[in-house]
């Protein structure tokens, strides 16, 4: 029993990950309607921007300093270029049809991973990442059920992020201007909304919550490599795919329901289609089967199309 708990914990901080990726799946989706597959790589640039902002800083920088500093750094980055894509790679596509942003998404995602691998020295393999979170740290859950100090933080970061950008949306005047820029962009125009800003501002929050997502996974795994945030990206877009795009509590839930199948089917599903090489292909099994039944996720709400 107490290997099952440990595996349900494990799962756990894995769909975090996830889910705070989503979020900005979900950000950016809700209100434009673009599927940013370029998200991914966001997320990895966050990591990268961490351990260069731990490089620059003077040799025996207490912890208590640098981690602060790398969280700073790392958002500054993710949000930085996830600004740059808005505005000269999707903007100019917002009345395209919609395979033209979703190829450029695509071909963004790819020229941000070559960026990264090209020209940050030693990116071709993974890069030490600093455990300013000591991974040796143990919180027992039970007589053999512990968490570590960085899946805690993990975990900790997509709950308080979920919750904190849930009451912005709702309770704020620029959430609530949101709100109105995804029921119709050219009505809230006309109310007197800046709507490029309103998108901007979208693109931003879901950067901030991919860069700590970024800083997470390093401080969790000790390293960070430039294709990281590939398949990170898919499973965080099946999760919020899986929740109800669109939805922010569905995003996080999407990404735990996510990570409890990969755990769980890897460890109990039946021979031959046990073990970590099925891990994918179950995620997206479960996806599969979900919107034959539910095509909008399990939080997703009907939605009239947009004229």
């Amino acid at each position: 029993m107490d290997v099952f708990f440990q595996q349900l914990v494990n799962a756990i901080v894995l769909g975090a990950t996830y889910g705070l990726v989503a979020l900005g799946y979900t950000m950016v989706y809700g209100i434009v309607q673009l599927i940013n597959f370029a998200h991914g790589e966001i997320y990895m640039l966050g990591g990268f921007g961490a351990l260069t902002t731990y490089l620059a800083l003077p040799s025996g920088t207490p912890a208590g300093i640098s981690l602060p500093l790398m969280l700073v750094g790392g958002i500054a980055v993710s949000v930085t270029a996830a600004v740059i894509m808005e505005r000269f790679a999707y903007r100019p596509l917002r009345s395209a049809p919609r395979l033209a942003p979703l190829i450029t998404a695509i071909g963004v995602s790819v020229f941000l991973q070559e960026l990264v691998r090209n020209f940050y020295p030693h990116a071709r393999s993974a890069r030490n990442f600093p455990q300013l979170v000591n991974p040796d740290y143990q919180i027992r859950l039970g007589s053999n059920v512990q968490i570590s100090a960085p899946q805690l933080l993990t975990v900790t970061v997509a709950l308080v992020g979920m919750v904190t950008l849930s009451t912005f949306v709702r309770r704020s005047r620029t959430g609530r201007a949101m709100q109105a820029t995804a029921q119709d962009p050219d009505t809230a125009r006309l109310m007197g909304i800046d709507t490029d800003r309103i998108i901007v501002t979208a693109f931003v929050l879901g950067a901030a919550l991919a860069a700590l997502a970024g800083v997470s996974s390093g401080l969790q795994f000790g390293q960070v490599d430039f294709h990281m945030g590939f398949i990170t990206g898919v499973k965080a877009f099946t999760a919020a795919v899986l929740g109800g795009i669109g939805n922010i509590s569905g995003a996080v839930l999407g990404g735990f329901i996510l990570g409890l199948v990969e755990v769980m089917a890897t460890q109990y599903a039946p021979d031959p289609f046990s073990g970590g090489a099925w891990k994918d292909a179950w995620s997206f099994v479960v996806l599969i089967i979900v919107l034959v039944f539910r095509p909008t996720g399990l939080l997703g709400e009907r939605v009239a199309a947009r004229a």
